[in-house]
């Protein structure tokens, strides 16, 4: 959720001055009179970011040069002869004492492309795949990139186990490979952070849309890997849907690891599972020569070259606001780092309907109809019920 619609619904709703607003989120007072025009003017349109392009570009083609190309074009198609950009730029190259000024810079041959395809000159053929399309996908540095995904396995019993791998991207280094039950989003995070410590902080990771690794499609919140990275200034990116090719290198690394995995005996217990991966681990990296790296280890080929470090932005407090019902327990749900908290507001307001302004732990819960402010708290993200702090029993009566 953007810091617009906090700020916006700060004053619309709440009735909070836009001064008080702009001191209290580290913003000018007259980025938030502007918000509140805007939303004015436009309604939820506001909430939503503004493109900086230019409106007029100078170095952008005359529709003389574009009605030349076209021209061009036809006379050239009319002729038998070929007709594609790269003849037709030859043929602006070829100056004449008479050329207008318009026609004196030739635009690149990518340009003439486009713009044939905007006048409809190119017919779209999908099924032709440009060459750049199969350029080699590695990392050019060690830590530039790490490439993460978890897999199934089985123990002797039978039980089903999941593994978490991570892979360098550019020497293939097993960064870390841990085994559990079931892998939940904190303990993503906490398998990078024993990664972080010893092999370093990468410039970026690389991994699929499980749940696990990001919330973008189930929501407006951000799992446990997604805030430790942008802490760090790690740039976190993702493959696209039902396409594996994109984290092809750990996907790879899984049928090694199971290869492996199905020729020792059976681990009884997860304990066992992960002495045998750790034991894989030390092997794949340090004496399995690789085929992709020349034959050389991963070992090598990760302390040959100089470590990539963050350089990606460090993303600020998560701004989101949220609309709920208070369930009959008097209490409200919110999710943070993965795991739900409910915030207790009290039985006498069961299913009435508030919105909550969240900034990161700080959350204030008011009513979307008159704007009071009901609660307003510091989440403690290592308790579930957020306690109002009253004393326990029934409210006390008011003396008459």
């Amino acid at each position: 959720m953007s810091k617009a619609e906090l700020l916006i619904t700060a004053v619309t709703m709440q009735g909070r001055s836009k001064s008080e607003v702009a001191r209290e989120y580290g913003v000018s007072r007259y980025w938030v009179q502007q918000l509140v025009k805007r939303f004015e003017a436009e309604g939820v349109a506001a909430y939503q970011p503004r493109s900086r392009r230019p409106h007029h570009s100078p170095h952008a083609v005359t529709a003389e040069v574009e009605d030349h190309i076209i021209r061009l074009r036809k006379e050239l198609s009319k002729q038998g002869l070929d007709a594609g950009a790269e003849t037709i730029a030859a043929h602006l190259a070829r100056r004449t004492p008479g050329s207008t000024p318009a026609h004196r810079d030739v635009p690149a041959v990518s340009t003439i492309w486009r713009i044939l395809s905007r006048r409809g000159f190119v017919t779209p053929q999908p099924q032709k795949r440009p060459r750049s399309s199969w350029q080699h996908f590695c990392a050019e540095q060690p830590n530039e990139r790490w490439q993460a995904d978890t897999t199934h396995w089985h123990l002797a019993d039978g039980t089903d186990v999941e593994i978490l791998n991570i892979i360098d991207d550019h020497s293939r280094l097993n960064i870390g490979a841990d085994a559990r039950r079931v892998t939940l989003a904190p303990d993503v995070a906490t398998s990078f952070r024993k990664a972080f410590a010893r092999r370093g902080i990468p410039a970026s990771v690389l991994t699929d849309n499980g749940a696990i690794f990001t919330a973008r499609q189930r929501g407006e919140g951000r799992v446990a890997l997604e805030i430790e990275l942008g802490a760090l200034g790690v740039r976190f990116n993702h493959s696209r849907p039902y396409h594996p090719q994109t984290c092809g290198k750990v996907e790879r690394f899984h049928q090694t690891q199971k290869k492996w995995l199905a020729a020792q005996r059976p681990a009884t217990t997860i304990r066992t599972l992960q002495r045998q991966l750790d034991r894989f681990a030390d092997y794949y990296n340090h004496q399995r020569p690789h085929r992709a790296l020349n034959r050389t280890t991963p070992g090598v080929a990760y302390a040959t070259r100089p470590k990539a470090v963050p350089t990606g932005p460090r993303i600020p407090a998560h701004y989101r606001v949220r609309n709920d019902i208070i369930d009959t327990g008097g209490s409200v749900t919110l999710r943070h780092n993965s795991k739900m908290h409910h915030i207790g507001l009290g039985t006498r307001r069961a299913g009435a309907k508030v919105t909550m302004l969240i900034d990161d732990l700080h959350v204030r819960v008011i009513d979307p109809n008159t704007g009071e402010l009901i609660r307003e708290l510091t989440l403690d993200p290592t308790r579930d019920y957020q306690p109002r702090g009253l004393p326990p029993g029934p409210p006390k009566q008011a003396r008459k």
